[in-house]
């Protein structure tokens, strides 16, 4: 097993996530906006659809050699399950569910005359030996067949759940909603799957590689990116915040004069600059880097590190907006006038009611993240062009906008999948915004 320094970050935020709530799990202030959340239908649906994701981004966050590799090759989880969509490549373009190649060659026919024609593609709809007669029927009958795997596996999940009913903290509605999602995630994965194994769905790029296998892998890199990325900016973010807000006078003004420098800095010239750095120590200490997922994962860790350390000072502000106000409050006043210590002061009364801005920021931040990558990556300072993400595949794509007839499943694919991720985030992050804002919060 093989672990990238992306990989130890993923697995220690998700650790830190469970004992956050393993040790909130008992706390009126916790549980009371939450099960606010579990009866939003809208919070459930996107809820779930996150939790997809994760599970893609996770499957593909364990790396390791494959044994019958004779390179120095290293894959995940994830590339080991899509072999059939990893290794099927093509010469170049074709369009989705397609048997031919989008462009015309000169190829030999069964007469031995060359003729100018689209040939057959070497591993899509392959299996076809008529593929005007038989392709609609094929498709047809695996769609059904995969609709029906995803259907049973979920009805199975359903039955069980309702045989054991463990899962008291949400109301009945909250489940329906959540099945019901499964059943559309879960049909329409197992259509894909079983529909990939002998067509590429999406089509396939410039150089045959399978649209569908990019889309899924870039599902990683945009999930490090959010992720990531706000581990790194919430600490600074949230001491420097609170702390210029309570104390005021010259640590206000020395954390006030530190994001104000950080904001009058064009932040993709220092992305740019950071990522030059970044290429000229990795070509001057190549004996570090044996291979290119190695490099590709240093670049996508130093990116993250400079968007977390451009990215804080939002939330800054804003907490230590709110931290004004509430040093102001009579039971911050009493407990000073108790003598209670100062860091027990900004742990048990400023910290605990300034935490549903915190939340509302790391959700909303995480989408803008997600959207940043795609725009760096089009201007190619993003992520390494050999990592898979939706905004390569973007740069890639743009300049067959142009061409005719036009490719255009590269640029929706990377839209459909980003849009997804982002929009249920959104929506996710407003339900939890509503719950948590004691401004909101019903009496």
């Amino acid at each position: 097993m093989i672990i990238l320094w992306t990989d130890a970050l993923i697995f220690f935020l998700i650790l830190v996530l469970i004992l956050t709530v393993f040790s909130l799990r008992k706390k009126e202030q916790f549980i009371r906006p939450w099960k606010k959340v579990t009866h939003s239908r809208t919070a459930m649906v996107s809820l779930v659809v996150l939790l997809c994701f994760m599970f893609i981004g996770l499957l593909d966050s364990v790396h390791f050699k494959p044994s019958d590799s004779k390179q120095n090759e290293i894959i995940s989880v994830l590339d080991y399950w899509a072999n059939p969509l990893r290794l099927t490549q093509e010469k170049s373009y074709s369009a989705p569910f397609s048997a031919y190649l989008y462009s015309k060659e000169l190829i030999m026919t069964k007469s031995q005359t060359r003729s100018w024609s689209y040939p057959r593609l070497k591993y899509g709809a392959s299996h076809l030996s008529n593929v005007a007669a038989e392709k609609m029927s094929d498709i047809l009958s695996k769609a059904i067949l995969g609709f029906c795997k995803g259907a049973g596996i979920t009805l199975l999940i359903f039955c069980v759940y309702h045989y054991l009913k463990k899962l008291a903290f949400f109301s009945n509605k909250a489940v329906n909603t959540v099945f019901a999602t499964l059943f559309f995630i879960n049909t329409i994965s197992y259509m894909l799957v079983d529909l990939s194994s002998y067509y590429h769905v999406l089509g396939t790029d410039k150089v045959g590689e399978d649209v569908l296998y990019q889309a899924i892998k870039s599902i990683r890199t945009g999930l490090v990116i959010g992720s990531l990325t706000t581990l790194i900016m919430l600490p600074m973010a949230i001491i420097f915040g609170i702390l210029a807000g309570f104390f005021r006078g010259w640590v206000d003004d020395v954390i006030q004069y530190i994001y104000t420098t950080l904001n009058s800095i064009p932040g993709v010239l220092l992305i740019a600059a950071s990522i030059l750095m970044v290429q000229v120590y990795m070509a001057n200490h190549q004996e570090e880097f044996t291979s290119l997922v190695a490099r590709a994962d240093m670049r996508l860790l130093f990116l993250c590190l400079i968007l977390g350390v451009t990215s804080w000072t939002g939330l800054c502000r804003l907490l230590r907006a709110e931290t004004l106000k509430l040093r102001e409050m009579e039971y911050v006043q009493a407990a000073q006038a108790l003598g209670v210590p100062r860091y027990l002061i900004l742990y048990r009364h400023i910290l605990p009611n300034v935490m549903h801005i915190v939340l509302i920021s790391v959700v909303l931040d995480f989408s803008s993240l997600v959207l940043a990558e795609a725009v760096l990556s089009y201007v190619n300072i993003g992520v390494d062009p050999t990592t898979y993400s939706w905004g390569n595949m973007i740069n890639g794509a743009r300049l067959e906008m142009a061409r005719e007839p036009i490719v255009w499943w590269s640029l929706a694919a990377s839209f459909v999948f980003m849009f997804s991720l982002v929009l249920a985030a959104n929506l996710f992050a407003d339900t939890v915004r509503d719950a948590f804002d004691p401004r909101r919060a019903e009496s």
